[in-house]
Formats: structure tokens, C-alpha cells, sequence
């Protein structure tokens, strides 16, 4: 039996791993950074309760952002497969399955938001409580998620770095974000005082993903990531 095989154009299987990348970016901004901060009140369960019944749709749209979130970062990881499995199949297959892990951390907070809102507006027992709960525990498995997202960024600047036709730059930027974001749920839990410390751990990812969503969109992966099937 003869079996064909499609081939992909490296620089268009680059650009749409880019472009789903830029995707999660976007999506957890408004997602998690801005919705969530017009929403969560930390500390004043009546405010966070009365801004869910004020803002309705607002709430709503916030779990449709964390369910678009949940379908970037699943589909980013498995482009991220496609596109270095060539280079380092381990590795790439390590992008894929700790994104995936990250992914359904975030598929549980979307469903403890929509039942958030679905409490603010027919509370069960005490609704303000409820949905204070209700939004901390989504909160932290952000927090715990993070460490597979930290995961997922080391193999990546791996696979970077074996490549050959990307900055080696780039590729210790990935992995030393990684690392600052695996760590970063530690300091979080064990350090209760040091949030702004998480929160610097973590500036090397950011700069690193949009650094390589800026190289997928512009310049593409090189020669050695581009076929699939």
C-alpha cells in the first residue's frame, strides 16, 4: 500500500505555531489580567458578588476567554510538536504534554468561574462566599499551573537551542523563564510575603515568548522544523 504524505511549508508550519502562540498571549491578557482584575475582589466577598451581578455579560465573557485560553495553549502545544519534533522528539513531545497539563488547569478554572457567575445570580447558602471561593481557587490553579507552564518553556528553549537555525539566545531565555516559572509557585506558597518576587521570576518568560512569537510570525524555524504530516 503507498502512503502519501503532505508536506507542510516550514516557514507556514513556523507562522501558525507563531500565530497560535500570539493567540494564547492575547487571550490570556484579556482573560486572566484584565477581566479577572474587573471582577475579583481580594479580601471583600460582597464587592466581588456584586460586581458578577452588575456585570453579567462581563463574567460571561471571562469564562468564554479562559475556554479560548484552554484552545490556544492546546493547539500551540501540539503545533510546537509538529514543528520541532524533527529536531528532538522527547523534547518536543515534552512541549506538548506539560502545555496540555497547563491546559486543563485552566479548563478547571474556567468551570469554577462559570459557576461563579452561575451562583452570583441564584446563590446557594451564602452566595457572596460562594463566589469569593469560588474565584481563590481559580486563582491558584493558575498559580499551580504555572509550574507545567514553566515546564513547557525549558524543552522548548532546548529545542531552540538543537535546532541550529534559531538564536541561541532565545533558546537560554526560554529555559531560564522556564525555570524562573517553575519556581515561581514555590516562592508563592512558601514565601507568602514575597509576591513581588514570583512576579520577577517570571519576567523571562514573558520576554522570551513573545520573543519567539515575534521569530515564528517574521523569520520562521529554519529548514530543520519544517515537515509534517
Amino acid at each position: 500500500m503507498v502512503t502519501l504524505q503532505r508536506k507542510i511549508p516550514r516557514q507556514d508550519l513556523a507562522r501558525t505555531t507563531g500565530l497560535l502562540y500570539l493567540g494564547l498571549a492575547v487571550t490570556g491578557l484579556f482573560g486572566f489580567l484584565l477581566i479577572r482584575s474587573q471582577l475579583f475582589v481580594a479580601g471583600d466577598a460582597a464587592a466581588t458578588l456584586a460586581r458578577l451581578v452588575e456585570r453579567e455579560g462581563l463574567a460571561r465573557a471571562g469564562v468564554a476567554f479562559e475556554l479560548l485560553i484552554v484552545l490556544t495553549q492546546a493547539l500551540t502545544a501540539v503545533w510546537f510538536y509538529r514543528l520541532f519534533r524533527e529536531v528532538d522528539a522527547v523534547a518536543a513531545g515534552s512541549i506538548a504534554a506539560f502545555g496540555l497539563v497547563n491546559a486543563v488547569a485552566i479548563l478547571g478554572s474556567a468551570a469554577l468561574l462559570a459557576t461563579a457567575a452561575e451562583v452570583a445570580l441564584h446563590p446557594v447558602g451564602d452566595g457572596a462566599a460562594s463566589v469569593q471561593v469560588l474565584y481563590l481557587v481559580s486563582g491558584h490553579l493558575w498559580t499551580a499551573g504555572g509550574l507545567f507552564f514553566g515546564l513547557w518553556l525549558i524543552p522548548m528553549g532546548w529545542c531552540v537551542l538543537r535546532s541550529g537555525r534559531m538564536p541561541r539566545p532565545l533558546g537560554w531565555v526560554l529555559i531560564g523563564g522556564g525555570v524562573g516559572y517553575v519556581l515561581s509557585p514555590f516562592v508563592a506558597y512558601l514565601v507568602p510575603g514575597a509576591g513581588v518576587l514570583a512576579d520577577v521570576l517570571a519576567v523571562p518568560a514573558s520576554v522570551g515568548e513573545f520573543w519567539i512569537i515575534g521569530y515564528l510570525l517574521i523569520r520562521g524555524a529554519g529548514r530543520v522544523a519544517g515537515t509534517a504530516s
